[in-house]
Order: C-alpha cells, then structure tokens, then sequence
C-alpha cells in the first residue's frame, strides 16, 4: 500500500524523534491484505535507519498482522490488520512510544501505568472508521508500551470478520483482557487505570475534594459547556469544567455541513479545536467526571459519582442529551449484539449484510445513507406518514437502490435468538397489520433524552426533562444557570448550544457581579 508523498514526508519527519531502534515483526500469508501490509511497512521502515523489517512466519499469530518492539525484544503492541484512516495515527504514535518517546500525558498517570502489578494481556476489536476507536488503541498501546506486564492487540473486525462472528461483537471498540470482555465504547488511560487499580479512583476523588471554590463551574463538556467556560475565563473568573468526556454528543456526530463559516467538518475535529480553544484559557478540566446531585448552600455543590464535591459561587449545567432510546422489548437485551446508535462505528461490521434504521430525520436519513454503500439493504422505518429530514437529504435518499423506506411503520420488537439480533418487528399503521422484517443490526436514530437525572428535585425541569431556563440562562434556583441540549430552548444545534453557552455564561457573571 503505497503512501502518498505528502504523507510519506509527514511520517519522515516524525520518524526523526524515534529514542532508540526498533523492529517491525510482520506475520503474512498470501493474502491481498497481507501484501498490502507488507508495502505499507516497508514504506514505514524506509524513512528511518532505526526501524527494521523483519517477516516471521509464527502459525500462532494472527496473518496479516505485526508487532512493534525494542529490537531484539519480543513485541507488547501488536497490530492484526492495516492501520490506515483513523488508525494510521494510532501507528505513529507506537513507533515513537515503543522506541522511547514519552507521551504526552502527566507524569502522574505514567507512574501509575508502570506501578501496574500482574498480567494484562488486551485485545481490541475496531474498524479503521471507527472515530472513538483510537483512542482506545493508543491509549492501551502506550500502557504496553510503558510497561512490561502489559500487551495490546488492535484487530481489525473487518479483516477478521470470523473472530467477530464467533464472539458476536456487533459493536466498536470492543476490549478483551485476559479473554474476557473489559469493556466496550470509547475509553481512555484515565477510565482504564482505575478499572485495573481502584486506589487511583479514591486518589482522584481526594484530588477533587480539595480544589478551592470555583467562580463559575460548568459541568458539561460539549459545545454550550466549552462557550460557557471560555467567556468565564475571559472575565477572570476562577472557571472550571468537570465533564463525563470533552465534547459530548458532538464526538458521534460526523458530517456537520450548517455550521456557519465552516463550509463542512466531522465531530471529532470540532471536538479537538474546542478543546485547544478551551486550553488557551486558565481554566481547569476535570474530564471523566459524572456529576450525581446539586444543591445549593451558600454556595452551589456538586457532588460526583465517585464521592467527590465541588464548590462554586455559580454553576452552568451543560449536560447535554443522549440517545433517544425506543424502549421496545428486545432493544436492551441487543445492545452491543446487533442494536447500536452510532453508524460511523458499528456499520463496517454489518458489511454485506441487512440492517434497519428506525428515524426518518436528519440523522436517520444520514445513517441510511452512510449504512447503503456497505451493507446489503437498509430497512428505513418512519412511524409518521412521510420523512421529516431536510429535502437535500431525501433527494439522495431517493437514488439509493438497496433502501427501502417504511413510513406509518411503529416499531414494536426487536427479535433476536438469544445472542444476537435476527430481526425485527412493526406495525403497518396504514395497513393495520403486525409485519416483521429479517436483518441483522438495527440502528437507532429517534432523537435524544436531556441528560438531568442529577438534577431531578434541584431545578424546575419541562414535561420532557429539560431545565427551563430564563433568557438570561437561569434556572429557577439563582446562583445555577443551564444551556444547550439539556434546556427549553428549542432547536438542537450545535451552534445554537455554543450562543447558549455563552449567554449562561454571561448571565452568570452579571449574577456574580450583583452578589
């Protein structure tokens, strides 16, 4: 697999900062995928005399696939497929972390990984356009790569496909260790760590505990919580942001077209520029927090999930919303094993097969049309009489040929055998009667749910969960303030939460300001 020159000049340059030399230990067989493999590391071992290529042929290993190692060493980062599109990151970063590079996390979280005790032995099931896949993989491969008792597989499920059959992994990341599942979904060092060590969960809530009083505290880290902390910190307010993860729902959303002055962008990458933007401020993020109850004495408290509070003069809840669910049987019992709600994700492990999608809105539309140009047929279900996605939406919807749309369709079960997803069944309203249609996955694109279940008998909420909130932002208890998703204010939009963000934050300050 040939790189382009751009890229291939890219990867010299960061090849330049690799410590010590390393090997690259590929296992191939005959296969396309092995010979595309084969050209891509040799491209990768050519723009640095540190880097060795050596072709085994082990029949316990994985074909195509490759190790990285110090040399001479046997390898803890193992790569099972071709790490191209968001994985060819996750390549570069386990050369020069294997090779001796540090990483770029605090000093801290390193001791912790290298203080690490027993054997951990993790295999990680992604597809290469997967957006919440890195993470996890370059997150396990430097704990491998910082301690010896610590092995990481990426594998991909694509290539691998009956790996994924025989353990009906339907959704991605999908984490083993020790061949038992660890966990599922984007997860970073600092969600691993405390499930292998839980002293670090008691340390972190100590940590907490003894922050001083925040001026403004915004608990939410998407769009309206990172407006809302930066117009905070730009008054010099003492601001901080404690967040589930930095960007929210913004992460599982991709093409994003009618974000004004940015003709089209991917969530992630909205995501990242908040976070850098947010970074330019003094303010202080505390990520993988989940906030658990608020109250107000003289000052607003927060208490978390892991036992810690916080303090603020005034508060800006920003917890966003979640994926609508439809709370039909099934829906729970195949989760992860055939339901999912992320396309982008879990789609490339339905390839060749049928799926459904249950939404005619924008995001149903778009899951329906990403979903068709992998999968077999796509099942698009619509409990209205007509669709509800924008026109430009549908008129791409209608060029598809292996989409059939099912409007005055009511979703009445999900079927399955007991271990996966075999079906499902809804009500033809115009025809009154009970149809069932066979596929594999089911894709559930409905909307979203406020995320307030902290805030219940703290605040005034709506009929449907929201805060309602003044046109200042306020909640109905002063000194607490509220914005975006999680709100009344109608039409969710990202860069209608960002405007929110920043009028609650402004609203919080004229609130300070008069204290």
């Amino acid at each position: 697999m040939a790189l382009d020159q751009n890229i291939k000049v890219q990867l010299a340059a960061y090849m330049e900062r690799l410590v010590q030399p390393i090997d690259l230990l590929v296992n191939l067989d005959a296969s396309v995928a092995s010979q595309e493999l084969r050209e891509l590391l040799q491209e990768v071992a050519s723009t640095s005399d540190k880097i060795t290529l050596k072709e085994g042929n082990d029949p316990k290993l994985r074909k195509p696939s490759f190790g990285v190692a110090g040399q001479g060493e046997a390898p803890r980062v193992v790569f099972a497929g071709i790490p191209m599109g968001h994985e060819f990151s996750s390549l570069i970063l386990a050369l020069l972390q294997v090779s001796g590079y540090p990483p770029k996390i605090e000093q801290e979280k390193i001791e912790q990984i290298k203080a690490l005790q027993g054997s951990y032995h993790f295999e990680t099931y992604i597809s290469l356009s997967c957006h919440n896949c890195p993470e996890v993989v370059q997150s396990l491969n430097m704990m491998a790569a910082l301690n010896p008792n610590i092995t990481h597989t990426m594998i991909d499920g694509a290539l691998y496909q009956d790996e994924v059959s025989a353990k009906e992994i339907m959704s991605v990341p999908t984490i083993y260790l020790n061949g038992e599942v660890f966990g599922a979904g984007r997860m970073g060092v600092d969600e691993i760590v405390p499930k292998l060590d839980s002293s670090v969960i008691a340390a972190e809530a100590d940590k907490l505990n003894a922050k001083a009083p925040f001026d403004i505290l915004v608990v939410g880290g998407g769009p309206a919580g990172a407006s809302a902390a930066i117009y905070a910190a730009r008054k010099g307010l003492r601001t901080g942001i404690v967040a589930e993860r930095f960007g929210g729902q913004v992460m599982d959303t991709m093409g994003i077209e009618n974000f004004i002055s940015v003709k089209a962008t991917e969530g992630p990458q909205l995501v990242a520029a908040l976070e850098e933007h947010v970074k330019d401020y003094e303010v202080e993020v505390m990520p993988l927090q989940r906030a658990a109850s608020i109250v107000r004495h003289d000052m607003v408290e927060v208490t978390l999930e892991n036992g810690a509070t916080l303090k603020a003069k005034a508060v800006i809840a920003a917890t966003g919303a979640r994926w609508r669910e439809l709370n039909v049987p099934g829906e729970k019992q195949y989760k992860g094993k055939g339901v999912a709600y992320c396309p982008h994700c879990d789609g490339p492990l339905f390839k060749g097969k049928p799926v459904a999608v249950v939404g005619g809105g924008n995001s149903g539309v778009e899951a329906a049309i990403d979903l068709a140009g992998f999968v077999d047929h796509v099942y698009l279900l619509q409990i209205n009489e007509h669709l509800t996605a924008d026109a430009v939406l549908q008129k791409k919807l209608n060029t598809l040929n292996n989409v059939t749309v099912l409007t005055n369709a009511k979703t009445l079960e999900v079927l399955g055998d007991g271990h996966k997803v075999t079906g499902l069944k809804y009500h033809d309203i115009a025809a009154q009667q009970d149809k069932e249609v066979k596929l594999d996955g089911v894709f559930i694109q409905i909307g979203l749910v406020p995320n307030t279940n902290w805030l219940r008998g703290a605040v005034e909420l709506s009929k449907f969960g929201e805060i309602v909130v003044d046109n200042h932002g306020a909640t109905s208890v002063p000194g607490i303030f509220a914005a975006g998703d999680v709100t009344t204010v109608p039409y969710k939009q990202i860069i209608i939460a960002m405007g929110e963000g920043a009028k609650a934050s402004l609203g919080a300050f004229d609130y300070l300001i008069r204290q």
